[in-house]
């Protein structure tokens, strides 16, 4: 290992001069991480005619109950169209609860019903087991620096949103 610090892993290669191959590699790397890492649920998804875009709204309505449309279109960053699409078929099939706001007429706050709730949790299942798995392999150093490089990565907004949902402030 080399001596540039805490975060210069153990090819003794330090990170603030990393070659084109290596970012290469590790950007390889996440879009195969994010396969695999979308596989299971994906496979759940399809029984229920569902994609991906129905899996973040499950999940972000899951970690914030009651969160409003807007909210959610903040979160996810798509538009007002698409994710009417999402939420009236999430609606339709049962899953998700839309309710008037009691403050705010025009907001919708949205719920996951108990079977909304299930999807979510065959869903998140499936994606902590392969999470556990990958942590146990890398161990606790590479859990901390994997949160911080995912953090470093994301835009700002994202990061708050992240970090307010991380806090449950949302």
């Amino acid at each position: 290992m080399s001596d540039t610090g805490a975060g210069s892993g153990g090819s003794g290669e330090s990170l603030l001069f990393l070659t084109d191959e290596q970012l290469r590699k590790g950007i390889e790397a996440m879009f195969f991480a994010y396969r695999g890492f979308t596989a299971d649920p994906d496979r759940i998804l399809q029984k229920h005619g569902y994609g991906r875009a129905h899996h973040r709204a499950v999940h972000f309505i899951h970690r914030t109950p009651g969160t409003t449309v807007n909210n959610l279109l903040s979160v996810l960053g798509v538009t007002k169209q698409s994710l009417n699409r999402v939420l009236r078929t999430l609606i339709e099939d049962g899953l998700v609860e839309s309710r008037v706001g009691q403050r705010d007429k025009r907001e919708r706050h949205l719920y996951l019903t108990l079977a909304g709730e299930a999807l979510e949790q065959a869903l998140s299942d499936a994606q902590r087991a392969r999470m556990r798995a990958a942590y146990r392999t890398a161990g606790p150093q590479a859990v901390s620096g994997f949160r911080q490089v995912l953090e470093a990565m994301m835009d700002p907004e994202m990061r708050r949103h992240f970090a307010a949902t991380r806090d449950g402030d949302q």
